[in-house]
């Protein structure tokens, strides 16, 4: 293949050309310039564009992703194990979040069960009021 431009590998990619300037500024690529000054993109910055893309879909960041590079660039330097870590952290930070957004589910499904739904005045609704309780009285 021979070298693209910016937005060359924007169609290629299905991401905008700001993308990846924005990743060229944050140091993950490096693409090499053309006599007139216009950047191309050669097989190796498409490669870890695809890469960055993949990375980011699972919610990987920047600094995630920067060392994973630097890990795929010399891996003979690293260990796998070095790799499972960077996983490992990303995992337990999700794992997290799904904990929250559960109890945040639980939470306002109790609410919403108490509210019968009517058509009459929102004075007394049980959904207004449960969030004027404190966090420690009962739902």
């Amino acid at each position: 293949m021979t070298s693209l431009t910016r937005g060359q590998v924007a169609k290629l990619l299905g991401i905008t050309t700001e993308a990846i300037r924005f990743y060229e500024q944050q140091g993950l690529i490096n693409p090499q310039r053309a006599t007139n000054g216009y950047r191309k993109y050669d097989q190796d910055s498409i490669e870890k564009l695809k890469f960055i893309i993949q990375a980011k879909g699972i919610g990987l960041s920047l600094k995630d992703i920067h060392d994973l590079l630097s890990i795929k660039i010399s891996p003979e330097q690293h260990t796998c194990q070095e790799v499972k870590n960077i996983t490992q952290t990303k995992l337990h930070d999700i794992e997290e979040k799904i904990l929250h957004l559960q109890r945040m589910h639980n939470a306002l499904k109790v609410i919403h069960n108490r509210c019968c739904g009517g058509d009459h005045s929102a004075e007394h609704c049980t959904i207004l009021t449960a969030f004027a309780e404190t966090p420690d009285d009962p739902m």
